[in-house]
Parts: structure tokens; C-alpha cells; sequence
């Protein structure tokens, strides 16, 4: 079996591969330009953006620095994302960002994770599981979501939890690990923050 047919099919593998290692540093390279924009250089990090994800679509902004082990190789985002500065995607297989999506200062997206056997760890193996986050989500300041996770859409999940379960549509989820809280309801539609009500001419 290809080395990245078990790289992208759940097994183990050695990430060490010198095949593999050869196609990552190209992406980190292009990662690493990425990062050299200026702010200003809305244009040239489109451009980049376009040449380093998998998919990516219109109205997608990330702000710098934004780090992923394969420069964002497996990672495929829809429509009118916004990504907050210190993402990290560890995008060893496919990580799957819906449209509409807000995602907070300092979220690691985790596909890799590695054998609880000491000695396999040792030897080097590692297994990946794709994350796939639905439409119109917000993730918060430093949320963590681990490998094989999949978010429905219309979620929130709170600043610093951990997700390391499959949460359903229309939730908002908090803690370590993460839990829902509740659904997502009518009082929402009402205030935005607390006893702020939403301007009904928005």
C-alpha cells in the first residue's frame, strides 16, 4: 500500500518518509511566504492562499501568523471564513471548513495523533483522522478540536474548550472536554451579548 494512502486512510504510517518529507517542506516554503506578507498585500496573500490549500473559497481572510504542518496541502475552506491570527491546522490528512465560518485568536484543527503504545510512539507511528467543521460556525479563542471530530453547523463553541466528540447542529458547546450547553434559540435572535438587544433595523 502507497505510504499516503495510509497517511489519508486512518493507518499508521511513518511520517518520517523521505518521499513525504520532500513534498512538505515545498508547502512550509510556500507556508513561509505566507507569513513574510504585508498586511497590505491583500492580493498577494490571496494569490498564496489559492496555490496552498487544497480548496479555498471567495472572501476568505486569515490573518498572520497561520501555521500547518503541510502549509495547508489537505485543508479545504468554503466562503467567507475568517480566521483570527495563530491558527494552527495540523493538516496531515483533510481538515473540511465550512462556509461562513469565524474562527477565534490561537484554534489548533488536529488531524494527527499517535499510538498510546509506547512502543510504536517510539519507533515514530502516527494515524490521522480528518476534522470536518459545518457552515457558519464560531469557534472562539482558543478552542482545540482533536483528530476524527466533526462540528455541525450554526455551532458555537466557547473560548478554550477542547472538543474531542461530534457535535450536532445548532449547539453551543463548552469545557474540557466539551460539552453542549444548550441549542441555539430564540433568545439569541433577541440579544447578541448578554441584555443587548439586536437593532431589529440590522
Amino acid at each position: 500500500m502507497d505510504i499516503r494512502e495510509k497517511q489519508h486512510g486512518g493507518l499508521l504510517y511513518l511520517p518520517g518518509d523521505e518521499s513525504l518529507q520532500r513534498e512538505q517542506l515545498r508547502c512550509l516554503d510556500r507556508l513561509y511566504e505566507f507569513n513574510q506578507c504585508k498586511p497590505s498585500d491583500l492580493k498577494g496573500k490571496k494569490t498564496l492562499l489559492g496555490e496552498m490549500f487544497a480548496e479555498i473559497g471567495e472572501n476568505c481572510y486569515i490573518e498572520t501568523p497561520l501555521h500547518a504542518n503541510w502549509g495547508g496541502r489537505h485543508v479545504h475552506f468554503g466562503r467567507n471564513i475568517y480566521v483570527n491570527f495563530n491558527l494552527t491546522l495540523v493538516d496531515d490528512t483533510h481538515i473540511y471548513v465550512g462556509d461562513y465560518c469565524q474562527i477565534g485568536p490561537n484554534v489548533v484543527l488536529a488531524t494527527a495523533g499517535h499510538p498510546i503504545d509506547p512502543e510504536l510512539r517510539k519507533a515514530g507511528y502516527q494515524y490521522n483522522a480528518p476534522v470536518r467543521i459545518g457552515r457558519n460556525c464560531w469557534l472562539g479563542a482558543g478552542v482545540i478540536v482533536v483528530p476524527g471530530v466533526t462540528i455541525g453547523d450554526n455551532v458555537v463553541v466557547g473560548a478554550g474548550s477542547v472538543v474531542t466528540r461530534d457535535l450536532p447542529d445548532n449547539v453551543i458547546a463548552v469545557g474540557s472536554p466539551c460539552k453542549i450547553l444548550r441549542e441555539v434559540d430564540d433568545h439569541d435572535r433577541e440579544y447578541y451579548f448578554r441584555d443587548r438587544k439586536v437593532n431589529p433595523k440590522l
